[in-house]
């Protein structure tokens, strides 16, 4: 029981404690995509795991930015000390940022007006395209983040929070 106790799962030394998202770009949201935002950083930080491939660890304050096209992961420890950043291509997940955008607008106006089923189907399509986003950030960050898929979930929101633009 003792091994499991000192686990990077269970290592407090490897979970992201602060997180920022550059707004310099962003725009003034709708109520719904500003309470997903909310929901996603408060959720990400009682819970997650965030393992920089070679650190020590931390625990982690991260800023996420997006810079001519590409994601970028300040990384910097408890005290503010610069720890490194990691960049991503959005290239790749240009079309699913895009579907995705595209489907929770229709989810939106669903819940508004649309019968129960419809409803659901829409929802069960966001989801599955959330998950395909989701899978795709772990892989893209695979050799230099490991994180769990609920961290990648709330992690991909926030990036999709960032794409907003006016």
């Amino acid at each position: 029981m003792e091994e499991a106790a000192s686990s990077p799962e269970r290592d407090a030394r490897y979970r992201i404690v602060d997180l920022a998202l550059d707004e310099t770009s962003v725009v003034r949201r709708s109520p719904d995509v500003e309470h997903e935002r909310k929901v996603a950083i408060f959720d990400l930080l009682e819970e997650n795991l965030f393992m920089p491939v070679g650190s020590d660890g931390g625990p982690y304050r991260l800023r996420l930015s997006v810079e001519e096209n590409r994601l970028i992961f300040d990384i910097r420890l408890e005290g503010d000390e610069e720890h490194g950043k990691v960049m991503l291509s959005l290239t790749p997940f240009r079309r699913i940022i895009k579907d995705y955008f595209l489907i929770c607008e229709s989810y939106y106006d669903a819940i508004k007006s649309a019968a129960p089923a419809q409803i659901e189907a829409i929802d069960m399509g966001r989801r599955g395209l959330h998950n395909e986003g989701s899978t795709l950030l772990k892989e893209r960050l695979s050799g230099k983040i490991d994180m769990d898929f609920d961290t990648a979930r709330r992690l991909f929101t926030l990036i999709c929070v960032l794409h907003i633009k006016g």
